[in-house]
């Protein structure tokens, strides 16, 4: 029984050892809910490609049909072309702009009423990416 204190104390001890790890845990929870939070607030995807514009946007719009998304309408503009499209339940934005000759900005999103589906608006870039790669 010369050890009883100190069997009693090793719980307390085991439990003092463990609390430095909570700012750890909660830091980590913290980033992961951040994350999360830029998603739905950001919400819009952008790649620069490359290649130049009028590659890009056969190649967007080859990954537009590939994802079975109807294009409603391209139109040209001051830097670049806007497609815009509609699957069945998201809006689709679609910004083609030419940094030089050669080198191809994209900003894609998605929306679901009022919410911002960046999944989907990244999945368009990386469709495209993949098109372009096809040659």
């Amino acid at each position: 029984m010369k050890h009883a204190p100190f069997r009693s104390l090793l719980p307390a001890l085991s439990l003092f050892l463990l609390a430095g790890c909570d700012p750890v845990s909660l830091t980590l929870l913290s980033v992961g809910a951040g994350v999360g939070i830029n998603h739905a607030i950001d919400g819009i995807a952008s790649k620069t490609f490359t290649e130049p514009l009028p590659k890009v946007k056969k190649a967007t719009l080859t990954a537009l049909n590939r994802m079975a998304i109807k294009v409603n309408s391209v139109e040209k503009e001051e830097a670049g072309e806007s497609i815009k499209a509609r699957s069945a339940d998201r809006d689709i934005d679609i910004e083609l702009e030419a940094i030089s000759a050669k080198a191809t900005r994209m900003r894609a999103t998605a929306r679901n009423v009022a919410l911002l589906d960046s999944a989907t608006a990244d999945e368009i870039i990386l469709q495209t990416g993949k098109a372009l790669g096809a040659r």
